[in-house]
């Protein structure tokens, strides 16, 4: 079993107890990780603090990851609580509406650089500030799709926004690697999630997955809180700047 006891995690993302976020605090909870879940809004908080007491000694704080005021502040509230960090999972993204079930031809600039802002340049930021605070190293995980590298209907600007999402754990990885900090990223299979509502024809993508991964099924998002518990303890100590795939095998197909 994973020991993660004495160690302290933030999770960026929270929405609610069906995200990749939640199960991925759950896991980090139960392998004896100190547990803070992020939110993005006063929207969100009651959600939050509802799902606080099933995990053992965690806070939550409010951080929109658009914003650097709240992300200054979010760490030096975590600075305070805490002192140090140990591992940062950014399961956050996001695209306007129209960036997604328009036309991909169609999209507009604001509309993109948002999706860009939220979905990939928050991680560069949210790592900048946590990299003071994991003064013995540390993991960085981040959530991401398939559709960063192929075509998937009703995807469109988010695809790229996950595609430089990728890069830029790459990138970070080589930055923050003299640290002893690593930065991964999980491709997770798609998951019926509130992010995934606003995906035109979701369940197509499930019926595909189904039909075609080797494991001849969709995966669970305790089956994501397993890798990334893997990625964030000792015995991944030699990855990073890698995107890991749980998806049952799906990316391996042709047709």
């Amino acid at each position: 079993m994973i020991d993660l006891k004495g160690k302290v995690a933030v999770v960026f993302g929270l929405a609610n107890k069906r995200s990749i976020a939640w199960a991925i605090a759950q896991k980090l909870n139960e392998a004896g990780a100190r547990v803070a879940i992020c939110y993005q809004s006063e929207r969100l908080a009651r959600e939050a603090e509802a799902l606080l007491p099933e995990l053992n000694d965690a806070k939550a704080f409010q951080c929109d990851v658009s914003v650097d005021a709240e992300i200054d502040n979010v760490f030096e509230q975590l600075k305070a609580t805490y002192g140090k960090l140990d591992i940062i999972v950014h399961s956050v993204a996001f695209a306007p509406a129209d960036a997604i079930k328009n036309d991909f031809l169609e999209t507009k600039r604001e509309d993109f650089r948002v999706a860009l802002d939220v979905s990939a340049y928050s991680l560069i930021a949210v790592a900048r500030g946590a990299a003071p605070l994991m003064t013995d190293g540390g993991s960085i995980l981040t959530l991401t799709y398939y559709g960063s590298t192929k075509v998937f209907p009703n995807y469109n600007a988010m695809g790229v926004a996950k595609a430089a999402l990728e890069a830029t754990v790459r990138y970070l990885a080589a930055s923050l690697g003299s640290k002893k900090i690593r930065v991964n990223a999980i491709s997770a299979g798609p998951i019926k999630t509130l992010a995934a509502r606003g995906i035109g024809d979701f369940n197509k993508i499930l019926n595909a997955v189904e039909e075609r991964a080797p494991l001849h099924r969709n995966v669970e998002t305790v089956e994501v809180g397993n890798a990334a518990i893997f990625l964030a303890s000792d015995l991944a100590s030699g990855i990073t700047g890698e995107v890991t795939f749980v998806d049952c095998g799906y990316n391996v197909t042709g047709l």
